[in-house]
């Protein structure tokens, strides 16, 4: 049930690059959690009014939830790894982008008329 969401204070790219962005997204966090990306859910939030460091310049918050425990390292490698593919798609600095990561009990996340715990 891995779920990252971006906001970001840009107007809203194209689809397609939109698009390509999520599906990147989405086999990333798959495989940095060893977890099928038949379970990864995206989603992508533009034009959201956002300041950092006291600015309006364009800037990038994401979540990122799983059930289970994500471990430091792993966190240290997507905080690595997304920061990289959000200033290459949507060029937006590395320093103006926050990752929260968040661990989820199984019986907190539901799907499918059902929990994971």
């Amino acid at each position: 049930m891995p779920f990252i969401k971006v906001q970001t204070s840009l107007a809203k790219p194209e689809t397609a690059q939109v698009e390509g962005l999520l599906k990147t997204l989405s086999g990333k966090l798959a495989k940095h959690l060893g977890k099928s990306e038949s379970y990864v859910m995206t989603a992508f939030e533009a034009d959201i009014p956002m300041t950092f460091s006291g600015t309006v310049e364009p800037t990038c918050y994401l979540e990122v939830k799983s059930v289970g425990s994500m471990s430091s390292g792993q966190t240290a490698a997507m905080s690595q790894d997304f920061c990289a593919e959000i200033a290459s798609t949507l060029g937006i600095d590395q320093t103006r982008i926050y990752i929260e990561f968040a661990d989820a009990k199984g019986a907190m996340w539901g799907w499918n008329g059902r929990t994971f715990g």
